[in-house]
């Protein structure tokens, strides 16, 4: 019985121990909150306040554009190191229990970029969005893709790379079970550490012409990590 307790009391000291580590890293790193807020769209066109994990410096919003690529120099030693490994992303567990977010599910989007989705696209808004979803998977390293594609990130990523991932979050709804979650948590943890089945590394992104969040570029300030 005593072993038990103590085996799960250091599990729980662990668990809670693990996020103040990385506070304490991102406010050693450089000045600023420990954590980042922006606004994205959920359910049913609701807004609502993303959290993260800060990986830019604090005046990031007026040192750049709104999309970050992988050698951007506004993101942080600490940063890059919690991008590389999705940990900026475990504070949206928070929204998870204010019933804003769920484990698996698209991914919440930015409401300037949601302004551009044509009535189908919008239909990704009927679910709750997601921590993981297949185009989190295939867009694990996003910001590389975008820094070797070349030319405006804002049009790049609104022609080229968000059709495609309204696309993977359209037929993840359509084909949504609890089975084929298990599936997508599994290949994500996996995706952290390979780059199999990631498109990212070898080709730079085709732009789709015609498609309604590919119409218009993107433009605004703030800290943004997918």
């Amino acid at each position: 019985m005593l072993k038990c307790t103590l085996t799960l009391s250091f599990q729980l000291f662990s668990f809670f121990s693990f996020p103040l580590l990385i506070a304490l890293l991102i406010k050693l790193d450089s000045p600023g909150p420990v954590f980042y807020r922006g606004w994205r769209v959920g359910k049913d066109g609701k807004l609502f306040q993303i959290h993260k994990f800060r990986t830019m410096v604090a005046d990031a919003p007026r040192r750049g554009p709104v999309i970050t690529q992988g050698d951007d120099p506004r993101i942080t030693g600490v940063g890059r190191f919690l991008r590389k490994l999705k940990i900026d992303e475990m504070p949206q567990f928070i929204n998870v229990l204010q019933g804003e977010m769920s484990i698996v599910g698209p991914r919440p989007e930015d409401p300037r970029y949601v302004a551009h989705y044509t009535p189908q696209q919008r239909r990704v808004l009927t679910v709750r969005p997601g921590m993981a979803s297949p185009s989190f998977i295939k867009y694990r390293r996003e910001e590389e893709l975008l820094g070797a594609a070349g030319g405006d990130l804002g049009d790049t990523y609104l022609t080229a790379i968000l059709p495609d991932k309204l696309r993977l979050d359209l037929e993840y709804i359509e084909q949504q079970s609890f089975l084929g979650d298990l599936a997508i948590l599994a290949q994500a943890a996996v995706s952290l550490f390979t780059t199999a089945g990631l498109e990212q590394r070898s080709r730079s992104p085709e732009r789709s012409e015609g498609t309604g969040a590919g119409e218009q570029r993107g433009r605004g300030a703030e800290e943004r990590g997918r």
